[in-house]
């Protein structure tokens, strides 16, 4: 991945794409019940793909024929290389189309799906002229695997128009985008936070518990234990592994340093969020 990004301008090439297998696999598969033919392309073999249960596995689609796949991978290199200053074709188009042509190919035994992510890394940094991600959008396919492989499926079975799958792959780019924005977005404010709170004097157990609630969703130790809704004197007190006299002092000192706002309700039910500076 750092090699697609990072050297965007170099071509794609046969020899680049197995170099980059070599990288997903050591050169031994001891412990596959199948042994992976690295650096070069499956073999005669036809090779389906496959999800669900291994007892019960769903086929979504068999690849082309072995015969031909070398031509088939060239007419693919030759179009990659040359699309790039197509100035008729719209970079998130052709980064579309590209996941989509060489994960039909599906060229070697494994890896292909994590290949197929890396030539649309390199085919967006191509587009946008630089190295630098602060996105990636294998996270959002994985978080939709069934909804990628339905499109998959429907669109190599349903002839040569791939307008709904360009639309799947343009939807879910647009939600890795805003997925981003929302990370970046929240580092930023983690940051302010602690700028406006540098100087307040906080003890290693107050600043342990602000970081996680800070961090937000990922805090939990559990799915059904975070604090998305604010964390109670209880759970400081757990958290922070300090008495309940103690718990009680540091939350009112991060309530009169203005770090923490207290929730509506009393008593035992009284929960605290972090109060965001303007």
């Amino acid at each position: 991945m750092l090699d697609a990004t990072q050297q965007h301008d170099a071509p794609l090439t046969s020899e680049r794409l197995m170099h980059w297998h070599r990288l997903l696999f050591p050169e031994t598969n001891a412990l596959t019940a199948k042994p992976i033919q690295v650096g070069v392309l499956r073999g005669p073999e036809p090779m389906q793909v496959v999800s669900g249960r291994i007892d019960r596995p769903v086929v979504h689609f068999e690849t082309p024929p072995r015969e031909g796949l070398e031509q088939k991978l060239d007419d693919f290199f030759y179009w990659f290389n040359s699309s790039r200053a197509d100035p008729t074709l719209d970079p998130l188009i052709r980064a579309g189309v590209a996941h989509f042509w060489f994960v039909t190919l599906h060229p070697f035994d494994d890896g292909n799906g994590r290949l197929t992510r890396a030539i649309t890394d390199l085919a967006m940094a191509q587009g946008e002229h630089q190295a630098i991600r602060f996105y990636a959008m294998s996270v959002s396919i994985l978080a939709r695997r069934q909804d990628y492989y339905r499109i998959l499926e429907a669109t190599q079975r349903g002839g040569l128009n791939i307008t709904e799958w360009l639309v799947w792959f343009l939807q879910t780019l647009l939600h890795t985008f805003e997925q981003a924005i929302q990370r970046i977005d929240r580092v930023l404010a983690k940051a302010r936070f602690w700028q406006a709170h540098r100087d307040d004097g906080l003890s290693t157990e107050q600043i342990k518990v602000l970081n996680r609630l800070l961090n937000g969703d990922l805090l939990s130790e559990r799915p059904d234990a975070g604090f998305t809704d604010g964390i109670s004197a209880a759970q400081y007190q757990a958290l922070a592994k300090v008495s309940k006299a103690t718990a009680t002092r540091h939350l009112a000192d991060l309530l009169g340093k203005d770090c923490l706002r207290r929730l509506p309700g009393g008593g035992r039910s009284t929960r605290y969020q972090i109060n965001w500076p303007d």
